[in-house]
């Protein structure tokens, strides 16, 4: 995992430098402060699933999209569980990894892991080019908290439940349960062109 995170920094400079981007210009579009965004970049902070979430949006991608910008480019049919790249969020312990083998198609299949007592809060940007986004949880208890039209609405999921997503809205995932929470989810990215490559 460590290598996930020096390849993340790697690709989030990257990112941004290709925008033509300060630090300060991708601290005010991403709401993460200009000194984090520097830490990051040059692995001295590693950056919870929330903040790359921020980040993501802010570069017109999906989080599954920038971490497929770092993983393994080649081609294939088959990922083996073994080689699946993984990465771990440091402040809550969430694990996500890739089930899909690397490519260019729009589908992916990612697993996750939330441990218990945790939650992970994502922004809207962090779903706004996503076509589609369906979970299914494997076991443990998740609870899903989205904000629509400005009140809070909870899904309480079990083994076996399957959730849509819907349009981008704010996100919560928590576990209260006192078992860790396995799922897999299973989304369909805007394609680039489509979604007119944002914030390039």
């Amino acid at each position: 995992m460590e290598d996930v995170d020096a390849a993340l920094a790697i690709r989030l400079r990257k990112e941004r430098e290709s925008r033509g981007w300060s630090l300060a210009d991708l601290s005010a579009r991403s709401g993460v402060s200009r000194a984090m965004v520097s830490k990051i970049e040059r692995g001295e902070a590693s950056p919870t699933a929330a903040l790359l979430g921020r980040l993501s949006g802010a570069f017109g991608l999906t989080l599954s999209q920038l971490f497929t910008r770092v993983e393994d480019p080649r081609q294939g049919q088959v990922a083996r569980v073994d080689q699946q790249p993984s990465w771990r969020d440091p402040e809550t312990g969430f694990i996500r990894r890739s089930l899909s083998p690397p490519g260019p198609e729009p589908l992916e299949l990612v697993w996750g892991e939330l441990p218990p007592g945790t939650e992970i809060a994502y922004p809207v940007a962090a779903y706004r080019f996503i076509a589609d986004q369906q979970l299914v949880v494997v076991s443990g208890m998740l609870t899903l908290v989205q904000r629509i039209e400005g009140r809070e609405v909870s899904y309480e999921l079990g083994p076996g439940d399957c959730f849509r997503f819907g349009p981008a809205r704010e996100t919560i995932f928590r576990n209260g349960d006192a078992a860790r929470c396995r799922y897999v989810v299973a989304l369909l990215r805007v394609p680039e062109s489509a979604s007119g490559r944002a914030g390039r």
